[in-house]
């Protein structure tokens, strides 16, 4: 039998545990540039580990999922945090999972509405990429450095995700 996931929305409180939900926080603000500019201050944290190890910027460009959408596998990094903040004004999907010995737990899905970026804390279970309708870009801040900075896990039986409704 097929198990749909529910969509939630990507709030700051239901993400704590996974990460970093990136967003303009008016309790950050501070004017910078003689007043013209706002600066949404330490919105998240790059954590990395291991010696060589460096932060790096990406771009990633992702191409939209179809659906319903199958969710059968997640992975992590041990030895990094990973961000997605959106160049686009487009909301993305976001799947994310407890560990439960070593392997992720039920999948959490959440829509991140547009201007909303995620950090992934160090080893957290999330799926790859979900981007919706459109080809979008995204800027990616995580590790460069020596280590297999990546594990992933293959359910045996998939999880759905309908189209969501932004």
């Amino acid at each position: 039998m097929s198990e749909f996931l529910e969509i939630r929305p990507l709030e700051r409180e239901a993400f704590r545990a996974f990460g970093d939900v990136i967003e303009a926080d008016p309790s950050t603000m501070r004017l910078i540039n003689g007043g013209n500019t706002e600066r949404y201050h330490a919105l998240a944290q790059a954590d990395v580990v291991g010696e060589g190890a460096r932060v790096v910027i990406n771009l990633f460009r992702g191409t939209p999922r179809r659906f319903p959408h199958a969710i059968d596998m997640m992975e992590r990094h041990p030895f990094g945090s990973q961000s997605f903040s959106p160049l686009s004004a487009r909301p993305f999907l976001v799947v994310v999972a407890e560990d439960e010995g070593g392997k992720p737990g039920r999948p959490q899905a959440y829509l991140a509405a547009p201007g909303q970026g995620v950090n992934y804390h160090r080893n957290v279970w999330h799926h790859p990429l979900m981007t919706i309708g459109e080809t979008s870009d995204f800027l990616v801040v995580d590790r460069d450095g020596p280590g297999i900075n990546l594990e992933e896990y293959f359910y045996e039986q998939p999880f759905f995700i309908a189209e969501p409704r932004p």
